[in-house]
């Protein structure tokens, strides 16, 4: 989702890995299986573009609900490079996050 919006805004999406609230479990997996968890099917996840001065305040509101309990501000929009999406890796790198080829990886219940 962030590709199409950073593509069809013509803005770039920074993302920080390790602000990112993906449980140890979904990342070990993640790991053994050698696949990215932001490719994997995530109901109910919702990605909300805030302006920055009221990021904390929305912050706030969503954790005053149970279903919010997680929320997390994950990164920034940037001018630059235009219609691309990033994450900061916990090691102080970059990489691209690509947009997705396919279908997302289903949740098996």
């Amino acid at each position: 989702m962030l590709n199409e919006i950073a593509q069809q805004a013509g803005l770039a999406v920074a993302i920080d890995e390790d602000s990112l609230p993906v449980h140890d479990e979904v990342r070990g997996v993640a790991e053994i299986l050698g696949i990215e968890p932001l490719y994997i099917a995530n109901e109910g996840v919702l990605v909300a573009i805030v302006a920055g001065a009221d990021a904390e305040r929305a912050l706030a509101l969503m954790r005053s609900l149970p279903e919010g309990a997680e929320a997390a501000r994950i990164g920034e929009v940037r001018e630059e490079p235009e219609g691309m999406v990033f994450i900061r890796t916990g090691f102080g790198g970059t990489r691209v996050v690509d947009m997705l080829i396919g279908d997302p990886l289903p949740r098996i219940c």
